[in-house]
């Protein structure tokens, strides 16, 4: 009788704690990470690089970096936080980038958004370096900060450097041995144009285009001052230096920063753009 009276007692409180979880469901908080896709349409952790080599004359370019909601759609705007890890970090702040925001507003009804991070191309060290932006969502307004740390951060690897393509030894003969300076130059004249790797089939067929853009090249080197008076809407001038010394300056307006020297040469009596190595750019 006394097992039975026991054995009763304990399916009751049984019930009783059913009834209660019933009554009081887990409540758990909503998470976001970083949705970024590699070409399968898996997660992608890696670092992403940047170059403004390409572009030159943007003074600054943005990296949209996609939000992801774990929980459902609500109806009404929720906050969250995304924030630059210093460890992760070598960019500086205004320099670099501009400053996140302490938060940003995921709209009502939403589960996904992009977020803009501007990078910047105004430290002429970029040219001879790359830095780096990590940022990480975390916890913070109406969300957690529960899932591993590879979903919840990126990295930014970018700089206006830089390397020698492929192609150039190619056309050496004409180009000469490769330099940074005389290959952003060589971009700004032709528009970012590439030779051809005359490696691959057919290549013949793009020879005829390729010398083109060299001797378009050639013309630019001898006389820049043309060649901006023939593209205006470009926003490139030539300024010579007040400090004594002669010599002028060739820069992008809207990248004041990242300027071109042009020395004068009494030996053949004229200017030439100068390269790292202060040689001078003869094509």
């Amino acid at each position: 009788m006394k097992k039975k009276i026991l054995y009763l007692l304990l399916l009751s409180t049984v019930l009783w704690a059913c009834k209660k979880n019933e009554l009081a469901p887990f409540e758990a908080t909503d998470n976001i990470y970083l949705h970024y896709l590699d070409r399968n349409g898996l997660q992608d952790t890696t670092t992403i690089s940047y170059s403004f080599a390409y572009n030159p004359s943007l003074g600054q370019d943005t990296v949209w970096v996609p939000i992801i909601v774990t929980g459902n759609k609500v109806s009404r705007s929720r906050q969250f936080v995304l924030s630059v890890v210093d460890s992760l970090t070598t960019a500086v702040k205004d320099l670099h980038y501009e400053p996140l925001k302490p938060s940003y507003t995921l709209p009502a009804d939403s589960t996904r958004l992009k977020i803009p991070i501007v990078i910047k191309n105004n430290d002429p060290a970029l040219a001879e370096k790359s830095v780096t932006l990590g940022f990480r969502a975390v916890a913070g307004g109406d969300f957690s900060a529960d899932l591993p740390l590879p979903l919840r951060t990126k990295k930014v690897i970018f700089s206006s450097r830089l390397e020698q393509p492929a192609w150039w030894i190619y056309w050496q003969a004409q180009l000469g041995t490769y330099g940074r300076i005389k290959h952003q130059l060589f971009l700004i004249a032709t528009g970012n144009a590439e030779l051809v790797d005359q490696s691959k089939p057919d290549a013949y067929m793009q020879i005829p285009r390729s010398l083109y853009h060299i001797d378009n090249f050639r013309v630019f080197l001898k006389d820049p001052a043309a060649w901006i008076a023939k593209n205006p809407t470009k926003g490139y001038v030539l300024v010579q230096k007040t400090d004594g010394s002669n010599e002028y300056e060739f820069y992008n307006e809207d990248t004041p920063g990242r300027r071109f020297v042009m020395r004068f040469f009494a030996q053949v009596n004229g200017y030439f753009f100068i390269d790292e190595s202060g040689n001078q750019i003869v094509v």
